[in-house]
């Protein structure tokens, strides 16, 4: 059977320092915590029918089984890998073996406005599609576009 958002939930990954959200760099990355981004994301997918599994880590590795678990029991990723975006071979390629199953990249600020460095996305090279700039609404822009690869229609229509 096809994982669907009705059987199957987005999951969605934050990278590391994201657990400061709405206290690091207010300037840059805006007020909102992680625990309003999980709200934000959850309504999202709730108006499609869906749920969410929404996890942070400091971690690359803790990613990268993240990933593995995702391509066996949810229905689509949404991930925010943050400074891994710019050095993470290994996201890639966990995220390379997740066949058929959507991929949005998503980063709070816009990274090409940003240092030279943050210009470059290894997670880009497999994502169906990259949210940047957006603030926290991004996620939800993110959630929004899983639903659409995978054929979902607003539950509330």
């Amino acid at each position: 059977m096809p994982r669907t958002l009705a059987n199957a939930p987005i999951m969605i990954l934050n990278g590391p320092n994201l657990n400061l959200l709405g206290r690091r760099q207010p300037e840059i990355y805006g007020r909102e915590t992680l625990a309003d981004v999980e709200a934000l994301c959850a309504r999202a997918a709730a108006s499609h029918g869906g749920t969410i599994d929404f996890r942070q880590s400091n971690h690359e590795g803790e990613l990268v089984d993240w990933i593995h678990q995702a391509r066996r029991d949810h229905c689509g990723i949404v991930i925010n890998p943050a400074a891994y975006s710019h050095t993470s071979v290994a996201i890639l390629d966990a995220l390379n073996t997740c066949d058929g199953m959507p991929v949005i990249e998503v980063h709070i600020s816009n990274i090409h406005q940003r240092e030279t460095f943050r210009h470059h996305s290894y997670v880009s090279l497999r994502a169906d599609g990259v949210i940047a700039g957006c603030g926290v609404q991004g996620y939800a822009f993110g959630v929004e576009r899983v639903a659409a690869l995978l054929g979902a229609t607003r539950a509330d229509a």
